[in-house]
């Protein structure tokens, strides 16, 4: 994957977003850090307070359960949100002009939900992997491999 001078790079999932800039060149990146972010998002279980609400079926004999709220999933599709809209931010103002997003499927479908007409045409590739853990020469290797 192409990978310009100053090109951002976000590498994030539903809880944690690193925002990597490239201070070297096309044949040798070099990925410098500028943001670290981490929500503090616990286990599902750990956030709910009740059981799921029951109601009575107005066609017919039964009751049918709602579906219990993921106060979990909610959080990290929030952030995806929220990270969507810090680079629609720095896009308006003009501070990247290519961008590469790196993140597990469903955080990539989430972003892809919120991105902005100026993030979309800035938009130089995406990957589907999960690289939040790992070092920046992995993530380096993992460009370059795309």
């Amino acid at each position: 994957m192409h990978l310009s001078h100053n090109a951002l790079i976000l590498v994030a999932d539903g809880r944690k977003m690193l925002l990597l800039r490239n201070e070297g060149d096309v044949p040798h990146p070099n990925l410098v850090v500028e943001q670290h972010r981490e929500q503090d998002n616990p286990a599902a279980h750990e956030q709910g307070s009740d059981r799921p609400g029951r109601s009575f079926s107005s066609v017919g004999w039964g009751r049918s359960a709602y579906s219990e709220t993921d106060y979990h999933q909610l959080a990290e599709d929030k952030f995806a949100a929220e990270a969507a809209d810090m680079l629609r931010t720095r896009a308006l103002s003009n501070d990247y002009e290519s961008l590469i997003v790196i993140a597990p499927p469903r955080t990539l479908g989430e972003l892809r939900k919120h991105y902005h007409k100026a993030v979309s045409e800035r938009l130089g590739g995406e990957i589907a992997s999960d690289l939040t853990g790992h070092t920046v020469a992995d993530i380096e290797r993992a460009i370059a491999a795309a």
